[in-house]
């Protein structure tokens, strides 16, 4: 069974580095988690665990700045937890013009890649033809959960299907891009906070950052495979 080969592009993308914690800076390419969630948002179940092996960068590297209206604050979870159960004393609204924010932003403009990636099974009964089939009659159709977006929701992306090879990158020569986000591993949370509440399950979770050094050859990435073995990943 041939690897899956995608092809996705947008006018804009912006795979923000960590380490930028104020204004928003992007990575040079696709990070390998939001190529995961590209995948994600085509075909997701709990039976199949996404592997992205390669990254094509299929268009010259180019950022562009601008300024956006954010909002310094988000909605509690607990609040809205205990308003689910009927014991809220906190509001849950959240006013725009308290929070506003004018922010500038270093992003990525007219970006096109190709991923590379597998599935691993999780559960053994379910053959791994029948999940590589669905995914790609969705991807040759358009269709998916929730529309594909590059590093950011507001940069939406169009993808296809690639049969055969895949085009090459304009981008020649070797590349050190130095540090990239690998993924995010989730760990059941041991203490009494938390970093973030499954979406699926709604258990509390704590987080583990992996990043690897991603060097581009003839713009391609090669991803290793994420050490140590991750238990479980979600978006």
């Amino acid at each position: 069974m041939s690897p899956i080969r995608l092809k996705v592009w947008a006018d804009y993308a912006c795979f923000t580095r960590p380490e930028m914690k104020v204004e928003r800076v992007s990575y040079d390419v696709i990070t390998p988690s939001a190529a995961r969630g590209v995948l994600e948002a085509i075909y997701w179940k709990p039976q199949v665990r996404w592997v992205v092996e390669r990254l094509h960068v299929l268009k010259p590297i180019r950022f562009t700045n601008l300024r956006r209206n954010e909002v310094s604050s988000k909605a509690s979870a607990s609040n809205a937890r205990q308003a689910m159960a009927g014991r809220s004393t906190e509001p849950l609204s959240l006013f725009i013009e308290e929070t506003r924010q004018q922010r500038a932003a270093t992003i990525l403009t007219d970006v096109a890649y190709a991923i590379e990636a597998r599935f691993e099974i999780l559960d053994p009964s379910d053959p791994i033809e029948k999940h590589y089939n669905i995914f790609k009659r969705r991807a040759e159709r358009g269709q998916y959960f929730h529309h594909p977006y590059l590093g950011c929701r507001e940069f939406p992306c169009d993808f296809e299907w690639i049969d055969g090879s895949i085009p090459t990158s304009p981008l020649t020569g070797e590349q050190d891009l130095g540090y990239l986000l690998h993924d995010i591993e989730f760990r059941p949370a041991t203490g009494k906070t938390s970093d973030t509440i499954c979406g699926h399950t709604g258990e509390r979770r704590d987080t583990l950052p992996h990043f690897f050094r991603a060097r581009m050859h003839d713009g391609v990435i090669d991803v290793p495979p994420l050490q140590p073995a991750l238990q479980e990943v979600h978006s």
